[in-house]
């Protein structure tokens, strides 16, 4: 792996902590991690966290048995370089993914990488070094969509087994979806379909999660049978839009109705994954369970609940994350079902805080934006991550008519949360702990946290800007598009 440069004291703390975190843990029998990761869902779409529309219950009885944290952030408001910080620890910026990855030329008219570069520091491959069966089912959306073919495959980031759909390479299940209108199914590739990399098998839309969940169960008695510990990702991507639920669950055929009715089934379909983990004693003992989404919910679908804004903005709504924990024999037995709405952490900090819970450290030099809080996912402190977490909103803001004029950056530090242009012009300042829903502009009454908050946001964004691996990677690409015209 090639050196990464990336010093600071966000970093040296991070490194810090996991070389602390791993003493402790390393003595214990490795546990097993499986993380679903769900597509455009909001902070209110679990009936356990306050949905009403439809009942969200193989999820709810997993926190009822685990952990519910309400201050949980992804790090970016579209999917991915939200993907790209929970796979790596680092802000995606770093690795050149601002947006979403679409065609090539589109990829290349928004000045972004073509593909995640594999150097990047995978949590995956960490584990996989270290013994672990890695398995990756799912969107994956980092390399290997529309025309872009020659993406790596995902088994070079680290994974034993992969599973994807039209957002990636190596075996795919692509969607076909039924019209509503009576006419036969659709294909809906993207154009995965023309470019090779792997087998391709055709599903009913409303049963693809049910793919990889299968597979999923498939990989992790195969780990079982190996007597390894295993990494997985479950990453279903059913509540993205369009949707297409069973016809049980089409109800009026309006958007929001769809989306619930893709809600309930995806719920349904995580269930018997989530049943032969609990089923096993072996595995229930020793595995942790974490679920989140990748952004906030797409308008006029998903529900961010109290928060302000929707997917692709940095108000609360578009950035802020349910997340649910299950380990009944890590997490601590007496904080079961308990809400923790104090704990401020984020997707980057889950590479690092896997690491020192699987007792590993990586090589000195790799750092990680994220830090390591192991101790907070297992119920065993309420502490929070120190220091600013910042955001960038996708270089194509502008493509929508509903998000133009919107803050370019944000950055949530303590009680605070500041927004504003790239300059720091036209600063929105909110107290979280007493107006969460960023309701009051407070910017004009603490000008200080204003001048302290926002320059500490520039110099991060003019970073991301400089930062080596973001340059070199997109000079190698630029090679190879010329290279290939010629």
């Amino acid at each position: 792996m090639k050196k990464i440069q990336h010093i600071g004291l966000v970093a040296l703390v991070a490194i810090a902590s996991l070389q602390v975190s791993c003493l402790v843990y390393a003595q214990d029998k490795r546990s097993n991690f499986v993380l679903v990761f769900i597509d455009d869902m909001g902070w209110g779409d679990f009936s356990c966290f306050g949905n009403t529309e439809v009942r969200t219950p193989n999820i709810d009885r997993l926190a009822d048995e685990g952990l519910r944290f309400e201050q949980f952030y992804v790090n970016s408001p579209i999917c991915s370089p939200s993907r790209t910080a929970i796979s790596t620890g680092q802000y995606p910026q770093r690795w050149n993914i601002n947006s979403y990855l679409s065609n090539r030329a589109h990829n290349q008219e928004r000045g972004m990488a073509q593909w995640l570069d594999p150097n990047a520091p995978m949590l995956a491959r960490f584990l996989k070094h270290a013994g672990y069966a890695t398995g990756h089912f799912g969107k994956w959306h980092m390399g290997g969509q529309r025309d872009v073919g020659e993406a790596p495959l995902i088994s070079e980031y680290g994974f034993d087994a992969s599973l994807t759909n039209f957002e990636g390479l190596g075996p795919r299940v692509l969607p076909l979806c039924d019209a509503y209108d009576g006419k036969p199914p659709r294909k809906h590739a993207l154009g995965s379909d023309k470019l090779g990399h792997g087998p391709i098998t055709w599903q009913d839309r409303s049963q693809v999660t049910t793919s990889f969940v299968s597979a999923a169960v498939e990989f992790i008695k195969q780990a079982e049978t190996a007597e390894k510990p295993f990494y997985i990702n479950v990453w279903p991507d059913d509540v993205h839009s369009p949707f297409f639920p069973p016809k049980e669950r089409r109800g009026d055929g309006k958007k929001r109705t769809l989306y619930l009715g893709v809600l309930n089934t995806m719920d349904e379909q995580l269930g018997p994954l989530f049943d032969y983990i609990r089923s096993s004693e072996n595995l229930r003992s020793n595995t942790l369970i974490l679920i989140c989404s990748d952004n906030g919910p797409e308008l006029g679908a998903g529900s961010a609940g109290p928060f302000r804004g929707n997917k692709a903005m940095l108000y609360e709504g578009g950035v802020r994350s349910p997340l649910v924990i299950w380990g009944p024999g890590l997490v601590e037995a007496d904080k079961a079902g308990i809400v923790n709405r104090t704990s401020v952490l984020a997707a980057i900090d889950l590479v690092p805080s896997l690491l020192a819970l699987a007792g590993i450290q990586p090589p000195d030099e790799v750092t990680f934006d994220g830090q390591a809080l192991p101790d907070v996912l297992l119920g065993r402190s309420p502490a929070s991550r120190s220091g600013p977490l910042f955001f960038r909103r996708p270089a194509d803001r502008n493509t929508f008519d509903s998000l133009k004029d919107l803050p370019d950056l944000a950055v949530r530090n303590g009680r605070w949360k500041l927004l504003c242009q790239y300059d720091g012009s036209y600063p929105q300042l909110y107290d979280l702990e007493v107006d969460p829903g960023e309701k009051t502009n407070l910017a004009h009454k603490y000008p200080e946290v204003v001048q302290r908050l926002s320059a500490s946001l520039i110099k991060w964004h003019k970073s991301m800007l400089q930062d080596n691996r973001a340059t070199s990677f997109r000079q190698k690409s630029n090679k190879l598009e010329k290279a290939k015209k010629q």
